[in-house]
């Protein structure tokens, strides 16, 4: 790190502390060459993440419309906000290890309701009916014969474990 002052690359850390909701590093340090003191601040390089939607656009990745997609989804039903959150955070974290600089608003789509499936399938169905845009009652109603088809997680017989 160079000194803003004399230009010489050698400082010491005098103190370190995290700033920012713990995404930045605010550090105090001490050129060796002239002694003043100077703040630097260190935070992790987030590559993009591009959305490619069904059009064809690309915009970037917003943690916010998957929350707001969820929390409709979720209106007055016996979600919680911690568990909003938990579903948008594990989004967040798949969707950025990926590793990839691109992916599909349909992929997101098929996590969100991955999610939301195991949490409330009530909130589920909601958010399907408008991802899937369906047209009329009877693709509405094969997406519920489906989902009363598979197996249930964590139930056997019809009754909780």
């Amino acid at each position: 790190m160079k000194c803003l002052y004399c230009d010489c690359t050698e400082s010491k850390v005098i103190d370190s502390r995290s700033a920012d909701d713990n995404k930045t590093i605010r550090r105090r340090r001490e050129c060796t060459a002239c002694g003043r003191r100077f703040t630097t601040y260190e935070t992790i390089e987030v590559t993009p993440m591009l959305v490619v939607k069904n059009d064809g656009t690309r915009e970037a990745f917003n943690e916010e419309k998957v929350r707001r997609g969820i929390a409709k989804s979720c209106e007055k039903r016996p979600v919680s906000a911690a568990d909003i959150d938990e579903m948008v955070s594990d989004i967040s974290k798949q969707v950025y290890n990926s590793m990839m600089s691109e992916i599909t608003s349909k992929a997101i789509g098929e996590m969100v309701m991955e999610r939301l499936k195991k949490v409330d399938e009530v909130s589920y169905v909601r958010y399907a009916s408008v991802y899937r845009s369906f047209q009329d009652i009877s693709s509405f109603m094969s997406e519920l014969k489906k989902m009363m088809r598979a197996p249930r997680e964590g139930k056997k017989d019809g009754k909780e474990e």
